[in-house]
């Protein structure tokens, strides 16, 4: 008989079980991987205020940074398969915009992508059903001038999020992860060279490792306060709203594509099949740095419950004027809700994922960035080749932690985030238009 000559492979905790975290522990696996176990604050999972816990997330590979283009190429073609159950819905994605969406219909066009350049209003408007068209339910789009590019894609839409985040926790818990929620981090514990080798909750208990993943999202600077991270994690809140459909309403709009505008960020997707249409806008954000503290911390339903899901009134407002340009008669109906989404953003956009530096135990897998969820079903292959020293070293120069910061990558129409102000949140009486 044959010995084998592979050696044994790590014990690994994996903090947080979030898209990061359960993406790593899936790819871990898929590579053989039998001590995983993956540790969570939340008392129940999905998290209720983690950003992958969300009714959807665009899924696309229009990037003006051929790497992401590359990368979402990949993920979109796992998407497909029978694992996520239709979770993802390929109705296309419409992108609106400037110098940026041309670099990315470049980039589309080189990796494979179905897209089609539109060159008018009215080619922009094909892309909806008819039945909008002549009803006054759909824009003009005649802001978009000339010099403008825009695109569908129609390898492209969107995912269900939290349904997605909870078939991959199943998933992986079925074939041997230890998924623990309750159990939030206090402590690294490290050894007589300071390298971490576990971790101590707050209830005391303690896990040992040979390797410690940190995919805690938002709360990565905030929580870990010693590592300094607040340059490349930091914990930034994004404005989103609701609108309520009833049945015969959102069958009207049920065959729209994403839309999806670089020039303003706004971003608006089809009723989910609860009939709910959700609108957002990729900017940089609002930051929250609590009393006694200089790091910005998520505020959410769990910290703030009588107002954890509000956003300014300021935002609110141009919401609903962004939405007016796509969706004029959508814009002057109640909104259902708002929810601040907790994203973790790195100045240049690009993710943390590498070794801490002088802690070959420790790994970051974070900074999302607002553009990560799509990577869902591939994101953990880069966690895991960092694990085992094998990430493509132009990307592992990228990702690092300590990297020098590049300027930003252009996807967002604003790059300074401001700080939010309680007074200004929005509350019920705001959810109705004003005449």
């Amino acid at each position: 008989m044959a010995s084998s000559t592979s050696s044994p492979k790590p014990t690994v905790i994996i903090i947080g079980a979030g898209a990061f975290g359960l993406s790593t522990a899936y790819h871990l696996l898929e590579r053989g991987y039998t001590d995983v176990t993956v540790l969570d604050r939340a008392e129940h999972l999905p998290a209720v205020d983690a950003a992958s816990t969300d009714m959807n997330k665009v899924v696309r590979s229009c990037y003006g940074d051929p790497e992401y283009t590359r990368l979402a190429r990949q993920a979109i073609e796992e998407w497909r398969n029978d694992m996520w159950q239709n979770c993802y819905h390929e109705c296309g994605v419409l992108n609106l915009g400037d110098a940026y969406t041309e670099q990315s219909i470049i980039n589309d066009l080189k990796h494979g992508a179905k897209v089609e350049r539109l060159c008018s209003p009215a080619s922009i408007r094909a892309q909806f059903p008819p039945d909008l068209h002549n009803s006054g339910r759909l824009g003009t789009f005649t802001s978009l001038d000339v010099s403008s590019t825009s695109y569908i894609n129609r390898d492209g839409g969107w995912a269900e999020a939290e349904r997605a985040i909870s078939l991959l926790m199943e998933h992986v818990k079925k074939r041997g992860v230890k998924v623990l929620p309750g159990k939030a981090v206090q402590e690294l514990v490290k050894d007589e060279r300071g390298q971490t080798k576990g971790v101590r909750c707050a209830d005391d208990s303690e896990y040992k490792a040979n390797v410690v993943v940190l995919a805690l999202g938002a709360w990565t600077a905030s929580a870990f306060p010693s590592l300094n991270l607040t340059e490349k994690c930091l914990a930034t809140g994004q404005s989103i709203a609701t609108i309520q459909l009833t049945p015969e309403e959102a069958e009207e709009y049920r065959k729209t594509p994403v839309v999806l505008d670089f020039r303003t960020g706004f971003y608006v997707f089809p009723p989910t099949h609860r009939n709910v249409v959700k609108f957002a806008i990729h900017a940089a954000g609002h930051t929250y740095t609590g009393p006694g503290s200089a790091i910005s911390t998520p505020r959410t339903i769990i910290s703030d419950p009588d107002n954890g899901l509000w956003i300014p009134r300021s935002v609110l407002k141009e919401l609903r004027v962004q939405l007016r340009s796509v969706y004029p008669t959508l814009a002057e109906k109640p909104f259902s809700g708002t929810r601040m989404c907790w994203y973790t953003d790195a100045p240049d956009g690009d993710w943390v994922i590498g070794r801490y530096p002088g802690d070959s135990g420790l790994v970051l897998a974070t900074s999302g960035s607002g553009h990560a969820f799509k990577f869902l079903p591939t994101l953990g292959k880069l966690v895991a080749d960092v694990i085992e020293n094998k990430l493509d070293p132009k990307l592992a120069a990228r990702f690092a932690v300590d990297r020098q910061v590049k300027p930003p990558n252009g996807e967002r129409m604003s790059v300074n985030s401001q700080e939010l102000s309680i007074d200004e949140l929005c509350g019920p009486e705001d959810l109705i238009p004003t005449l």
